[in-house]
C-alpha cells in the first residue's frame, strides 16, 4: 500500500460498501454467477443488488433477512421502451420483491426537447415505484446529452419526485465523470440523491464520486473495492459464506 493512499477509518470503510450497487447486469450471466453475486453483496453488506430483470424473485430470495437490497433495471439498456411498457416493468420488479429500480429515460425524447413526455413518464413511473413501496433512480446516459439537457432532467425529475438521478448505464458510450457528478449535484433538489455508474473500477475512483457528492455507485469490482477500504482500515478480509 502506498504511503500515499489515505487511510480509512472503519466507520468511513463501512460507508463505502453502504454506497455501492453491486451491478449482475451481464445479459450472460447464468444462475450460477448470479447466486455468487449476491451472496457476495450479502457478505459485504452493499447497498443494493443491481440484478437483471428475471433474477429479481432469486436476489430477493438470497437477500432476505440482509440489509442489502434487491435492484433492478427498466427499459434497460436503451430506454426505449414505451412508458406502459416501463410501468409494467416497474410493477412486477416491485411485485417479485425489487425494492429499489433504475429506469433509463427516453433519450429520443430528450434529444428532441419533449420535455413534456419526459416528465410525464418520470412521474408515472415515480408514483408507481413509490405505490409500491420502492424508491426510483433515472438513469440519463449522460454521454450523449449536453450539460443544459442534464440540468433540464435533474429539474424534472426533482419535480417528479424521482429518488436519485443517476449518470449512465455502464452500457452506453461513456461513464461517469467527475465533471457529470458535480453538475449534477448542483442542480438535483436537495433530498434527491446522486449515483455514479460506469467504469468505477477502484476504491480511489469511488472515493473521488463520493467527494464530489455521489452517494451511491454502480460497480462490479465490488470485492476488489470493498477488501481495499478495508486493508486501509486496518480490518480483516471479509470471509463469504457458501450460501
Amino acid at each position: 500500500m502506498s504511503d500515499r493512499q489515505p487511510l480509512l477509518t472503519a466507520e468511513q470503510c463501512r460507508g463505502v460498501a453502504g454506497m455501492i450497487d453491486h451491478a449482475l447486469l451481464d445479459p450472460t450471466l447464468g444462475r450460477a454467477g448470479l447466486e455468487a453475486g449476491c451472496r457476495l453483496a450479502r457478505d459485504y453488506s452493499v447497498a443494493s443488488v443491481c440484478i437483471v430483470p428475471w433474477a429479481v424473485p432469486l436476489c430477493a430470495a438470497i437477500l432476505a433477512g440482509s440489509e442489502v437490497r434487491t435492484s433492478t433495471t427498466i427499459g434497460f439498456p436503451h430506454g426505449a421502451n414505451s412508458t406502459a411498457t416501463k410501468l409494467a416493468e416497474a410493477r412486477r420488479a416491485l411485485a417479485d420483491g425489487a425494492t429499489e429500480l433504475d429506469m433509463v429515460v427516453n433519450l429520443a425524447w430528450v434529444l428532441d426537447g419533449a420535455w413534456q413526455a419526459v416528465g410525464d413518464e418520470i412521474g408515472s413511473i415515480a408514483a408507481a415505484t413509490h405505490d409500491g413501496g420502492g424508491k426510483l433512480k433515472v438513469i440519463f446516459e449522460n454521454a450523449c446529452l449536453d450539460d443544459a439537457e442534464k440540468i433540464r432532467l435533474c429539474t424534472i425529475c426533482g419535480e417528479a419526485g424521482a429518488d436519485w438521478v443517476k449518470t449512465s448505464t455502464g452500457f452506453g458510450p461513456g461513464g461517469a465523470t467527475e465533471a457529470d457528478v458535480v453538475l449534477m449535484r448542483l442542480h438535483a433538489p436537495t433530498g434527491c440523491g446522486v449515483k455514479a455508474a460506469g467504469g468505477i473500477r477502484d476504491l480511489d475512483a469511488l472515493l473521488k464520486f463520493r467527494s464530489l457528492g455521489a452517494d451511491r455507485c454502480g460497480a462490479s469490482r465490488t470485492a476488489a473495492i470493498v477488501d481495499e477500504a478495508r486493508l486501509r482500515a486496518g480490518l480483516p478480509p471479509i470471509v463469504c459464506r457458501e450460501s
